[in-house]
C-alpha cells in the first residue's frame, strides 16, 4: 500500500483505516480531452503501450477492485471509445468542456440509479491518460475513505522532485486543508511539494451535491474538481490525503514523446521482472515485451527480440537475436532464430527448431521438428521429427481461400520445395529437393517432381564465343 505522508507544513500522520467495508464501488474515468498534442486521429486514451491501449491498462487495474459500475466521460472521439469499450462501461458525454468538475458532473445521469440504490456507495475518479495507477493505490484511497474520521473526499497526491505546474495539496496531519491550482496559488503555496494527481475517492451520496456548488471564479474560468475539497472543508468535513511514493504511476500522457517515455518505463519494469523470474536477457534494453507476454524459467533471449501480444514461452527456450513473435506458443526446449518470425497461431513443439529467416503462421511444428532456413510454413501441421529443407514454401493461398498442408512424422522435405495446399505428406515420406507437390504423398514414399534435365555438350562454350565476338565487333 502506498505510504501516507506529507511534504508541506508537517508530516502527514497515517490514519487508522477500516479494511472490511463492503460498499459498492463505481469508477468514473475522465477521457473527454481532445488530445491535440498527440496530433492523431486516434483518441488519446486508445494509443497503445506494450500493445494495449492505455485506457485498457487503467481498467485492468481498476478491475482488481471489482467495481459495480464503470462510466467513461467522453467528448471528442467518443465513437471510438464506444467501439473500444463495447458496452463494458457507460459513456457520458461532456460537450462543451468546462473543466474537470464539469466532466465528473456529466456522469451523474449514468450513476443516478446506482447511487440511489446504493446510498453508501463509493466513487473513484480516474483519468484515462493516467494508465498505470496500481490497484494497491486505488484500494488505499477507498480504504482511507472508510477511516474512523469519515472523510468526505480522499485525494491522491505525490511529491515530485520538481512540482512544475501541478496543483498543490496543502495538508496537515493527514488532513487536506486546501487544494489550489498552480495558476491560482500564492508564492508560499507553491513552496509546497505535495502535488495533486487529480485522482479522488468520494462518497457517492455526496459527490454530485458537492459538484453542484462548484463555481468557476478562477484563472481558467473552469469548474475545478479540486474545489469539492475546499467546499467540504468549509462545511467542517474532513478531507484526507493518500500519497503514492511512485510518481510514475500518476504521470499523465499527453504527447507522443510522453507516450514513448511511458512505454520505456513500462518496458524497463517488465524486463526487470522477466530476469527476476528466471529469464536471461543478454541485452535487456533491446528486448520489447507485450502487456501479456508469458515467459518460463531458464529462457534465454538474445538482443533485439520483439514480443507482440499473445505470446507464451515455456521453460528452457532459446530465442536468438532479431526474432519477432506474436500470438504464438513455444514449448519447452525449443530454439528460435536468429531472424525468426512467429505470427498468430504459431505453435512450436517441444525441442523444435525454427531457424533464420523462417516464418510460421497458423501452423503447428511438432516435437523435435526442424525448419532451419529461409522457409514459410502457413496453415500447416508438421509432425514430430519432420525436417523442412531450406527454401520450402507451403503454398496456402489461391487468392481467395486458404488451404492446409499436413506433413507427417519424420517426413523429409528437400530444399526449395513448394507444397501446394491442400496436400498431405505421409509419415517418413521424402520430397526431393526442388519439387512442386500438388498431390498427396503416401507414407514412406519418395516424391520427385522435376522437369527432365536437358544436356547439350559444348553449347555454353559456343554461346560464350559467339557473344564475345559480337561484343568485340560492337566496340570496333
Amino acid at each position: 500500500m502506498p505510504r501516507l505522508y506529507g511534504i508541506c507544513k508537517d508530516l502527514v500522520a497515517q490514519s487508522r483505516i477500516m479494511t472490511n467495508h463492503t460498499s459498492p464501488l463505481a469508477i468514473v474515468v475522465l477521457a473527454a480531452g481532445k488530445g491535440t498534442r498527440m496530433k492523431s486521429d486516434t483518441h488519446k486514451v486508445l494509443h497503445p503501450i506494450a500493445g494495449r491501449p492505455m485506457l485498457e491498462h487503467l481498467l485492468a487495474g481498476a478491475a482488481a477492485l471489482n467495481p459495480a459500475r464503470q462510466v467513461v466521460v467522453a467528448g471528442h472521439g467518443r465513437e471510438q471509445l464506444e467501439k473500444a469499450l463495447a458496452a463494458r462501461a457507460a459513456i457520458a458525454v461532456q460537450d462543451p468542456q468546462h473543466g474537470t468538475g464539469h466532466a465528473v458532473q456529466q456522469a451523474e445521469g449514468a450513476l443516478a440509479d446506482f447511487t440511489k440504490e446504493n446510498p453508501n456507495a463509493d466513487v473513484l475518479i480516474l483519468y484515462g491518460d493516467v494508465p498505470f495507477v496500481r490497484p494497491e493505490t486505488m484500494r488505499a484511497m477507498i480504504e482511507r475513505l472508510h477511516g474512523d474520521d469519515n472523510p468526505a473526499v480522499v485525494v491522491l497526491a505525490f511529491a515530485p522532485d520538481d512540482p512544475l505546474q501541478y496543483g498543490r495539496v496543502i495538508a496537515e496531519n493527514g488532513r487536506v486543508t486546501k487544494m489550489v491550482e498552480h495558476k491560482d496559488a500564492t508564492a508560499e503555496e507553491r513552496e509546497c511539494r505535495l502535488c495533486n494527481s487529480g485522482l479522488m475517492a468520494v462518497r457517492g451520496a455526496e459527490l454530485f451535491a458537492l459538484l453542484a456548488r462548484v463555481g468557476n471564479d478562477n484563472a481558467q474560468g473552469e469548474y475545478y474538481l479540486t474545489d469539492i475539497v475546499n467546499i467540504a472543508n468549509a462545511d467542517g468535513r474532513v478531507c484526507a490525503v493518500v500519497v503514492t511514493d511512485d510518481a510514475d504511476e500518476v504521470a499523465g500522457i499527453n504527447s507522443r514523446a510522453e507516450l514513448a517515455e511511458a512505454e520505456g518505463r513500462w518496458q524497463q519494469r517488465r524486463r526487470a521482472r522477466a530476469m527476476a523470474e528466471g529469464a536471461s536477457l543478454i541485452a535487456p534494453e533491446t528486448v520489447w515485451f507485450s502487456w501479456d507476454t508469458e515467459l518460463g524459467r531458464d529462457v534465454t533471449i538474445e538482443p533485439n527480440v520483439f514480443f507482440g501480444p499473445g505470446v507464451r514461452v515455456a521453460d528452457n527456450v532459446t530465442i536468438h537475436g532479431f526474432s519477432h513473435l506474436e500470438g504464438a506458443t513455444v514449448s519447452s526446449g525449443a530454439e528460435l532464430g536468429p531472424y525468426a518470425r512467429l505470427r498468430p497461431g504459431a505453435d512450436i513443439g517441444e525441442g523444435a527448431k525454427v531457424g533464420n529467416f523462417v516464418e510460421i503462421k497458423k501452423a503447428t511444428l511438432g516435437k523435435g521438428a526442424k525448419a532451419n532456413h529461409l522457409s514459410y510454413i502457413g496453415d500447416a501441421e508438421v509432425g514430430a521429427g519432420a525436417n523442412i529443407g531450406a527454401g520450402t514454401i507451403t503454398c496456402n493461398y489461391d487468392g481467395y481461400f486458404k488451404y492446409r498442408t499436413v506433413i507427417g512424422e519424420r517426413a523429409f522435405i528437400g530444399s526449395n520445395s513448394a507444397l501446394i495446399a491442400p496436400v498431405r505428406i505421409g509419415a517418413d515420406a521424402i520430397v526431393a529437393a526442388g519439387s512442386a507437390v500438388s498431390r498427396d504423398v503416401g507414407e514412406g514414399e519418395l516424391r520427385m517432381v522435376r522437369a527432365e534435365q536437358l544436356v547439350k555438350p559444348g553449347w555454353a562454350d559456343r554461346f560464350h564465343e559467339a557473344m564475345r565476338k559480337k561484343k568485340a565487333e560492337k566496340k570496333a
